[in-house]
């Protein structure tokens, strides 16, 4: 790891879809990067696949001993846009942000996004509004964070149906 001692993170926006070459390259000039990334799944050709998502699309850390280092060789590194500035010096960012999300990583260095469940499998689950309020239905699992789904009985069977998290309680 690198000597923390006079650095600080400062913000780099990227070009597009530019975060890794640029993360390398300033690697490969000295510079500590922080690249924060998250699993998402991704819906193409009728498969559904996880992949590694930037977290802020475009926009990455760096460290920077600003009295050592020469730092005006970022704005013109491969895959920079440029070093985020307040005027003639780079906006700093705070220690405590950088080390709260390296504290939501998992064990593979992704950023857990999901929130934990309200319900748990099984729940009896009454939906609140829409075609299907007033219905009755057992909790099946989340769906990307803000959506559920649940099991309806609708004529002799389960069928299952994914509604909006806020639009339903328990029962």
């Amino acid at each position: 790891m690198y000597d923390r001692a006079g650095k600080r993170w400062y913000v780099v926006q990227t070009r597009p879809r530019s975060e890794a070459l640029a993360a390398a390259h300033l690697q490969r000039q000295g510079f500590e990067t922080y690249f924060p990334r998250y699993l998402t799944r991704r819906r193409h050709a009728r498969k559904v696949e996880t992949v590694a998502a930037p977290l802020f699309p475009r926009y990455m850390f760096v460290a920077i001993d600003i009295a050592v280092q020469r730092w005006r060789s970022i704005q013109s590194t491969i895959g920079v846009a440029r070093l985020v500035c307040h005027g003639d010096s780079p906006a700093e960012v705070a220690d405590s942000i950088i080390k709260g999300l390296r504290l939501d990583e998992d064990d593979r260095g992704f950023v857990r996004l999901e929130k934990p469940s309200p319900f748990r499998l099984g729940d009896k689950i009454r939906v609140l509004d829409g075609v299907f309020s007033t219905c009755l239905g057992l909790f099946e699992g989340m769906n990307d964070g803000e959506r559920i789904a649940i099991l309806l009985d609708m004529l002799g069977r389960k069928v299952r149906v994914v509604l909006d998290v806020h639009s339903v309680e328990l029962a």
